[in-house]
């Protein structure tokens, strides 16, 4: 990338559809990508009906094949973003996701579902992170930190909407109904990309401006801006699908049924609440370290009063703050969109890393020391997540304010 990349001519604003329905056709879009996760977790125990011939463990790979093209190719998918065009790699991304999940609806062999899960998950990638580049091009600078939240929940209330809907459906017509129908999600927000989203918000890095992948990661890792979201995304992710996954072990069994269902819930309204309100009058940077911080206070209580309801859901509440500001930061110390997008796909790669290690990593802790081990866990992610943001996110504040690019 160049000082001066090439930035595509701005839409006619009286052509240009409002933020509220560019923000919901996007947020459609990372509703399907979320979609290519929860139609398999959700319907897992299907899944092994169906394969009975396999070992959970193996079928358990055929849902986080995602993750790990994720944690691979994050970056890379970034790099891709920001060469092609972001409406352009979005709308590939949705037709190659429609096309993989109407062909698992066949319910291939299992080698041939697998093939088509890490395809997926290159789709899924350049969603997640062409989207919330998209919104931070397309939305006006007032709109831009709400948009963005809800982007932030998209994750969860897929996961909500396939547990409610799912059962229902399998029993109509099994598991490819399932499938099959995430398949015409992804083909219908497809169109509705092609339909809604202007062309010519399109930003793409300028030709000529070719290093090679490794140097790339080590240059955006160096780069304050796009290294201050992805630590922070890591920090966030490894405690919360770690937490909700092992609340049996923390709570010693006494926690009530609905709690792993309802503190996602209570995340997301706080997230789109109190997360909205104060990023509507403050940036997003302190906004993080202050999430992270109060989260830290609250992993202190878990070790004093242990894993109450109570506890866990001051936890997930403080989260939110974190989720809602750590896409919202991205456009606020990134200057352009080649490198927001390479800022999202570091997220991206990041993101997946925690998810895949934080609940191996939370288990083995406990199962050395049920008490202290947890604690330590969670107060060395929130206490790095403060530091990141704060140290980290201060230089990336002000080198934007100095006016300088932020990755070559």
């Amino acid at each position: 990338m160049t000082d001066g990349p090439r930035m595509s001519q701005r839409p006619d604003p009286m052509r240009t559809p409002h933020p509220l329905l560019l923000t919901l056709t996007l947020y459609l879009a990372g509703l399907g990508a979320a979609g290519q996760f929860s139609k398999l977790a959700v319907s897992f125990v299907s899944l092994t009906r169906v394969y009975a011939d396999q070992s959970e463990t193996v079928l358990g790979l055929a849902v986080s094949l995602i993750s790990l093209v994720g944690l691979i190719l994050g970056l890379v998918a970034g790099i891709v973003v920001s060469r092609i065009g972001a409406r352009r790699a979005l709308v590939a991304a949705l037709a190659l996701g429609a096309v993989m999940s109407l062909w698992q609806a066949t319910l291939p062999a299992l080698p041939v579902m697998m093939f088509s899960r890490v395809l997926e998950g290159a789709s899924h990638l350049l969603i997640v992170v062409a989207a919330p580049t998209l919104i931070a091009e397309a939305t006006p600078d007032r709109y831009r930190p709400a948009a963005l939240t809800l982007w932030s929940t998209f994750f969860g209330v897929a996961f909500a909407l396939t547990a409610v809907i799912a059962p229902w459906v399998i029993a109509q017509g099994g598991l490819s109904l399932l499938i099959g129908a995430h398949g015409i999600w992804m083909a219908v927000a497809c169109v509705g990309i092609l339909l809604v989203l202007p062309q010519a918000i399109i930003t793409t890095e300028p030709p000529g401006a070719r290093i090679s992948v490794l140097r790339r990661h080590l240059t955006a890792y160096a780069t304050p801006g796009i290294a201050t979201p992805a630590l922070a995304w890591l920090c966030y992710t490894l405690t919360f699908v770690s937490v909700l996954t092992a609340l049996p072990l923390l709570t010693g069994g006494a926690a009530p049924t609905w709690l792993a269902a309802i503190a996602p819930l209570v995340s997301i309204a706080v997230a789109l609440t109190v997360g909205v309100a104060i990023l509507s009058r403050r940036p997003a940077q302190p906004v993080v370290t202050l999430g992270f911080a109060l989260c830290a206070v609250v992993a202190v209580l878990t070790l004093v009063v242990g894993f109450t309801t109570i506890s866990v859901l001051l936890l997930f509440a403080a989260m939110a703050l974190v989720q809602s500001a750590g896409f919202a930061v991205v456009p606020q110390i990134n200057p352009d969109a080649p490198s927001r997008a390479l800022a999202n796909g570091a997220l991206a790669q990041m993101g997946n890393l925690g998810n895949l290690s934080g609940t191996p990593l939370l288990i083995a802790l406990y199962q050395g020391a049920p008490v202290l081990g947890p604690f330590l866990f969670l107060i060395t992610a929130y206490g790095g997540g403060v530091l990141v943001t704060w140290l980290i996110g201060r230089r990336a504040v002000a080198a934007m304010d100095e006016g300088r690019v932020s990755v070559n």
